[in-house]
């Protein structure tokens, strides 16, 4: 069979049928062997019913949220070639045709664009404000630059794909963010991914809300990039503080002035502050890719594998080591040679060097512990 025509269903009695029927015509009219899936949620008002009798095969998902019911629908679809559209009527599903195109052409996933910038449309009343000029652009374009998705439209819900490419991706998310973890990881995993105009037409519900609530479904997308993304989570602030921290310390040490006043132990202490905070999140930005690649939740790539060629344990060790005694080291030479009335007298620069010294030794500290654990995430690939 070549196409599955998938629908995950939520109490869609006013338009279930009606999307069941235009996708059966569509699959006769362009003589595509293919079926209509219905992956009903709990459905209380016979949409499971009705899906039937329009010429659905209806499987029923037991497990709450648009991303359960999907992942149940794909791994029961018969087709090599599945196409999802909600069942709301929203999408024309008599035109997937260019869809089918794409993907006998080589594509892998192929992405509706509901906004203009791709080509597409949306009919007066389709979509509410917020999410035309506020959260569908946002997702977009941190799409596009975080993680190269080359879309135009992140969220729209009708889109095509190969079934071997979503079962090799491994995804986990139940909710609507699903939709955006299928493009990513597709993206991610250097899939072919392509793009066609649709248009989207006010649903046709008149018993219900719609299913997508904006803040929660906004929140729960936003944090999910955010995971997914080390780089701009943990990584970028980390190295941020790190400069930060750097400017600070040279500026204490150099004797450098603010507003006439000189800088010493409290701007000494908060550098201090900063340079662990941010040594800390650059740590944990290596330590959660290295995690989320040995689950399986992104892919392994260049830098990763060449962080985990040149960072050894042994390496981690030495470095850890060395940051170890040089801040010790420092403190001791203040403490017991340099200013041996530092003991007793709270001299500014005696002061500040005890700071800097003792935070060296603390991200010393850390780097060894960090070494370590590195090193058990590393053994998968080693």
């Amino acid at each position: 069979m070549e196409l599955t025509v998938l629908m995950p269903c939520l109490n869609e009695a006013d338009t279930v049928a009606r999307c069941v029927r235009a996708a059966r015509e569509t699959l006769e009219r362009l003589g595509i062997e293919g079926e209509v899936l219905v992956a009903d949620n709990g459905s209380t008002d016979g949409s499971d019913r009705l899906a039937a009798e329009a010429g659905a095969r209806v499987i029923r998902v037991a497990e709450r949220g648009y991303g359960s019911a999907l992942m149940a629908g794909i791994a029961a679809a018969k087709g090599r070639f599945v196409l999802m559209a909600d069942a709301d009527d929203s999408y024309d599903l008599t035109a997937m045709e260019p869809f089918i195109q794409r993907l006998r052409a080589g594509a892998d996933l192929v992405q509706g664009c509901r906004l203009p910038a791709g080509g597409g449309r949306i009919l007066p009343g389709a979509m509410p404000w917020l999410h035309r000029w506020i959260g569908n652009p946002l997702f977009t374009w941190l799409g596009r630059w975080w993680f190269r998705t080359p879309v135009h439209d992140t969220n729209c819900g009708m889109r095509a794909f190969r079934k071997e490419l979503i079962q090799r991706l491994d995804l986990r998310c139940t909710g609507m963010e699903f939709a955006n973890e299928m493009l990513i990881k597709a993206a991610l995993h250097g899939a072919r991914i392509e793009e066609v105009p649709v248009t989207l037409r006010p649903d046709g519900r008149r018993a219900h809300r719609p299913h997508l609530r904006t803040f929660r479904d906004g929140w729960r997308t936003l944090r999910f990039y955010l995971l997914f993304s080390p780089r701009w989570l943990f990584l970028a602030p980390g190295v941020g503080l790190l400069l930060a921290a750097l400017g600070g310390w040279l500026a204490v040490l150099a004797g450098a002035e603010i507003g006439g006043r000189r800088l010493g132990l409290n701007a000494a202490i908060v550098a201090s502050m900063l340079g662990v905070a941010g040594y800390q999140s650059v740590l944990f930005a290596l330590l959660t890719k290295a995690f989320a690649i040995n689950e399986g939740l992104l892919p392994m790539d260049r830098r990763m594998a060449r962080f985990f060629e040149v960072m050894t344990l042994e390496r981690g060790l030495l470095a850890g080591g060395a940051a170890l005694t040089l801040g010790l080291g420092l403190v001791a030479a203040v403490l017991f040679r340099w200013l041996p009335e530092a003991w007793t007298a709270t001299t500014e620069r005696a002061a500040a060097l005890v700071v800097v010294g003792s935070t060296a030794g603390a991200l010393g500290f850390q780097t060894v512990l960090f070494s370590f654990f590195a090193s058990l995430l590393g053994m998968k690939r080693r």
